[in-house]
């Protein structure tokens, strides 16, 4: 198995649920591994800077994020979602281990936004003090407005089977 290890930083620009403000917590999902941040109360720009760690086999899934307003007496209300593929990073990690070269700071690959993806602004996938990392900015769909900031490190990627 591989692992990820994804830090929930921040949000901005999170719609109002409540009357004035809202109390957004953050869910993630991958595959049917799931995590929960805090709940920061009265905030449209909320800091979490939690970090979770993820297992994943090959081929590598899809991070699904979703934001909540937290309610006390009713259903909590939704407040956008997005989703990010894992697999550019998977397959820079990949690259990287292939060829045995990377200097520190080094661009392995860019993901850019299109219509198939969430991202808010371009990404770089890098490798940094020895891991491969990606800081994205996701754009939260079905909703009026809001981004949240991740940053992910991988971990360990899976054993490859030998060819036969």
């Amino acid at each position: 198995m591989g692992q990820i290890k994804v830090e929930v930083v921040h949000g901005k620009r999170l719609v109002i649920r409540d009357f004035k403000s809202s109390d957004p917590y953050v869910l993630l999902k991958l595959g049917n591994q799931t995590a929960k941040t805090k709940v920061i109360n009265s905030c449209l720009n909320p800091v979490w800077n939690e970090e979770f760690s993820f297992t994943f086999s090959e081929p590598v899934g899809v991070l699904k994020l979703e934001v909540f307003d937290k309610d006390r007496f009713k259903s909590d209300d939704k407040m956008g979602h997005a989703e990010l593929s894992l697999q550019p990073l998977v397959a820079a990690a990949r690259l990287k281990q292939i060829l045995s070269v990377a200097t520190d700071g080094m661009t392995l690959r860019k993901v850019i936004p299109e219509s198939d993806n969430c991202l808010a602004t371009e990404s770089s996938i890098v490798w940094a003090n020895g891991e491969v990392r990606q800081d994205v900015w996701l754009r939260l769909c079905d909703v009026e407005s809001g981004e949240v900031e991740l940053k992910i490190k991988l971990v360990n990627l899976p054993a490859v089977s030998p060819a036969r």
